[in-house]
């Protein structure tokens, strides 16, 4: 699960850049959520704001968004940084509402959104950002990382994962895989109420490792 609380004040600023942005991704919809695929719930803008600052994503990327929902992290990462961006989503619903926004949003031709599977996706060679928002379980993280490993083994080049609000499990998993090399936690606490420890993200970069 991904639920968090976020400060009473986030509630007109998201609707803010939902506005500017030209798009509709407010709101939380675990109306298809299972074991293996979690709801829906957007990355607070006011999150993707701290990572865009970063620099770690320029227009000289592609980022990949896995379970992207409605599109936002998309829409915000190509309208202010200018990247290509690609959204993938198994959920046929929110898919639509995604493809919805894809018609209306000022940075839409930047953005690509895909139905399906995201451990069944063929990753292109230029896509070289991938962000996570706890979107499936870790049995599908690690298909997914799988794919990520082939990705890289056909096509060298510098990847670099961003893992938001992860929760127990990712930690232990992901701090267990040998191909991933901790850059940075961003901490995000300031932006919330509660101070809660999980409010960062994680910046892995990739290495292969073909002991795996």
């Amino acid at each position: 699960m991904k639920i968090k609380t976020s400060a009473l004040s986030e509630g007109l600023k998201e609707s803010q850049w939902d506005k500017l942005l030209k798009i509709r991704t407010t709101g939380r919809d675990d109306s298809h959520s299972d074991q293996y695929r979690y709801p829906y719930e957007p990355t607070p803008y006011s999150v993707l704001e701290r990572l865009a600052g970063r620099g770690y994503i320029t227009k000289k990327n592609v980022l990949l968004d896995y379970g992207c929902g409605k599109g936002r992290v998309g829409f915000y990462m190509a309208y202010q940084v200018r990247c290509r961006c690609i959204g993938v989503e198994f959920d046929e619903q929110i898919w639509r509402a995604a493809s919805e926004n894809q018609k209306s949003a000022v940075s839409g031709a930047k953005v690509k959104i895909i139905r399906g599977r995201a451990e069944a996706y063929d990753i292109p060679p230029e896509t070289d950002r991938f962000f996570f928002f706890n979107p499936f379980s870790v049995e599908i993280l690690q298909k997914v990382m799988r794919k990520i490993q082939d990705s890289w083994y056909a096509s060298p080049r510098e990847i670099l994962l961003f893992f938001y609000y992860p929760f127990d499990a990712y930690l232990t998993w992901l701090m267990g895989y040998e191909s991933l090399t901790l850059k940075e936690e961003i901490d995000c606490r300031d932006l919330f109420e509660g101070k809660n420890d999980r409010e960062r993200i994680l910046v892995f970069a990739f290495r292969y490792n073909p002991s795996i």
